[in-house]
């Protein structure tokens, strides 16, 4: 720009960053995503982990609702909980983060030492000192170090 006082050329003021504040804010978010992605990582697992134990739970209630309205008897298979929808809708799904997929798949056992094929395990045998008994169908170890048929 031409300036009539002094005749000579002057630079307008520059607007924008440097590089060096551009790579100083770029190495600020990959240090906080470096910290961010494994913590999230670990909710995603402890949430999947939850949702198993509740359905645990869940499952296990139906089976003690079933034995007092059998008068002590409790279901041949955990099919007969979704009969007419009265104690289950459905099987709901054993989650076991990083080691089986979502699985309502049903083995039968008289212990807790199953295939290790995912979703549940059940006793239905009836000489079997835990009958009536349900497992999440996994070996492994949850993100707290208990083994998932200790549950």
């Amino acid at each position: 720009m031409y300036h009539t006082l002094d005749m000579r050329w002057t630079v307008p003021a520059r607007r924008g960053f440097t590089l060096i504040e551009l790579m100083i804010v770029v190495a600020i978010i990959g240090i906080l995503a470096a910290i961010a992605i494994p913590k999230f990582a670990s909710l995603i697992r402890h949430s999947g982990e939850g949702t198993s134990k509740g359905n645990l739970a869940t499952i296990r209630s139906a089976i003690s609702i079933y034995y007092s309205d059998m008068e002590g008897t409790y279901p041949a298979d955990m099919a007969s909980l979704t009969i007419a929808g009265k104690y289950l809708t459905v099987i709901p799904p054993a989650k076991s983060p990083y080691y089986h997929t979502d699985s309502s798949l049903i083995e039968y056992a008289a212990a807790g030492n199953g295939s290790d094929a995912g979703g549940w395990q059940y006793n239905n045998f009836v000489n079997a000192p835990n009958l009536g008994t349900v497992w999440v169908n996994c070996i492994h170890t949850d993100s707290m170090g208990t083994q998932w048929t200790s549950y």
